[in-house]
């Protein structure tokens, strides 16, 4: 039987260093983890779907349920859902929540929104050369969490929300949805490791998974620690 997750290891842009990705892997024990998260962009900018599948197969490594969503440079979407949707048929400890969510022992909701996210209306959603989404299509998506209410949460996003107390910019619609849902923990992408607290919530950027960088967050008490690969 799984233990409830109240441990969760988290890593960002993984940029397909497999090598990294397999280290990290090889202190799940260690680090007494219940689960694993990754923000994209999980492969470089020139991958594909070969790509894609080499990089599901060494994250189906992972001892523990694992969650992840693209970053902008993962692309074609196409081959990163057929890839996904190929290595979770033979991995089901493998979720990957880009616009959906995963329940995960413990009754932990992780749910989770890809790409990049401008909060410009009129925006064009792009799935092809880059993800890029319209905030509104995120509100949109994450609409099952008004049946999830009573459930705590982990969000994943790459985009970071915005940050008014702190002088962070960011998404403003996804920061009014961590106030709304009350997540305990969430995600953000990008290369420096940073942190900080909206709302109830814990934000937190590991920083580069290729440069050795990832985290470790208690979803008790709240408490993250900043990690570096050996």
């Amino acid at each position: 039987m799984l233990n409830p997750v109240r441990r969760v290891v988290v890593a960002a842009e993984p940029q397909g260093e497999l090598a990294a990705l397999k280290r990290l892997i090889g202190r799940l024990f260690e680090l007494r983890a219940d689960a694993l998260a990754i923000t994209g962009n999980l492969l470089s900018s020139k991958a594909g779907g070969e790509e894609f599948a080499q990089f599901f197969e060494t994250l189906a490594e992972s001892s523990v349920p694992t969650y992840f969503v693209p970053g902008p440079e993962d692309v074609p979407m196409s081959a990163y859902l057929r890839e996904a949707a190929n290595i979770e048929t033979v991995a089901p400890h493998l979720h990957g929540v880009h616009g959906t969510f995963a329940i995960a022992p413990g009754f932990v909701v992780f749910a989770g929104f890809g790409g990049e996210v401008t909060d410009d209306p009129e925006a064009l959603r792009k799935e092809d050369g880059r993800l890029f989404y319209p905030a509104w299509e995120v509100e949109y998506r994450f609409k099952f969490l008004r049946e999830l209410k009573d459930y705590p949460k982990v969000f994943l996003f790459h985009s970071a929300p915005e940050h008014k107390g702190l002088g962070e910019q960011g998404s403003a619609v996804l920061a009014e949805l961590i106030k709304t849902h009350q997540p305990r923990l969430v995600l953000i992408g990008g290369k420096a490791p940073r942190e900080e607290v909206l709302g109830t919530a814990r934000v937190v950027g590991p920083g580069s998974l290729a440069e050795g960088h990832f985290a470790v967050v208690s979803l008790r008490g709240n408490q993250v620690e900043h990690h570096q690969l050996d």
